[in-house]
C-alpha cells in the first residue's frame, strides 16, 4: 500500500557529488518522518539523515557539512545531496519512511541505491 523507489546511486569518483532521491506513493495519511540509512557489506545498517515533519533534520557525524537532507511535501519526496564523497561514503544508501496510513503507523523501506566511490 505504500512504496518507496529511490533513485540517483551511481560510481563517482572522491570529492563528487551525487543526489539521491526517494519518492513515496500510495496509501498515505500522513508522513511523520523521512531518513536515509546506508549499509555496506557485512556491516550494520546506520542512519545517516533524518528530517521530520515539522524540517527537523538531524546528521551523522560522519557526513555533517557534506549531505544536506530535504523534502518536498507536495510529491512526497525525500533528497540527500552529497557532497564532497569520500570512499567511506560507499554503501547501499537506503530512504525510510514514519508514515501513518489508514490504519495503522509503520516504517517502510525503499529497495536500496548502490554509491560507490573510488578513484
Amino acid at each position: 500500500q505504500v512504496q518507496l523507489v529511490e533513485s540517483g546511486g551511481d560510481l563517482v569518483q572522491p570529492g563528487g557529488s551525487l543526489r539521491l532521491s526517494c519518492a513515496a506513493s500510495g496509501s498515505i495519511f500522513s508522513i511523520y518522518a523521512m531518513a536515509w540509512y546506508r549499509q555496506a557489506p557485512d556491516n550494520p545498517r546506520e542512519l545517516v539523515a533524518l528530517i521530520t515533519a515539522s524540517g527537523l533534520t538531524n546528521y551523522a557525524d560522519s557526513v555533517k557539512g557534506r549531505f544536506t537532507i530535504s523534502r518536498d511535501n507536495v510529491k512526497n519526496t525525500v533528497y540527500l545531496q552529497m557532497n564532497n564523497l569520500k570512499p567511506e561514503d560507499t554503501a547501499v544508501y537506503y530512504c525510510n519512511g514514519d508514515i501513518r496510513t489508514v490504519r495503522s503507523r509503520n516504517y517502510f523501506w525503499g529497495q536500496g541505491t548502490q554509491v560507490t566511490v573510488s578513484s
